[in-house]
């Protein structure tokens, strides 16, 4: 009966609403002629699982070619914090992150790469690319 007792219950979640895109700055980028990779990595990155609320825990990283724009360090923390409660598959943060911050700064490229912790034995790293 083990299977009952845990089959109704979840955390509260967030939906993808809850993600602060507002809260994301720019801020001017002086050497848009060099070919400066910028990398930001954090071991800090948590969203849920949408189905069961519990929390999936990544090592992020943000590798891009800037053009005339980087991301504001502070804002991108904050984004990056609003997903802690937000039910979003793996596969799906690292695309909406791209998708954001491609919007934001529409840098030359841009990859971000996320590898969640392992759980039920499985690990996944999701890493997705674009090409401006």
């Amino acid at each position: 009966m083990t299977e009952d007792k845990y089959s109704g219950r979840r955390f509260d979640i967030q939906s993808e609403g809850a993600i602060d895109t507002a809260v994301l700055e720019a801020i001017p980028f002086d050497y848009p002629e060099s070919a400066t990779e910028v990398v930001y990595q954090t071991d800090e990155f948590t969203a849920v699982c949408p189905w069961t609320g519990l929390p999936d825990f990544a090592a992020l990283t943000i590798r891009y070619v800037p053009r005339q724009s980087l991301v504001e360090l502070k804002s991108l923390k904050y984004y990056l914090t609003s997903f802690r409660n937000v039910g979003i598959l793996q596969e799906h943060a690292v695309n909406r992150i791209l998708n954001d911050l491609v919007e934001l700064l529409r840098p030359a490229s841009m990859v971000v790469e996320a590898e969640y912790r392992e759980r039920g034995g499985i690990k996944t790293r999701a890493v997705v690319r674009w090409e401006g």
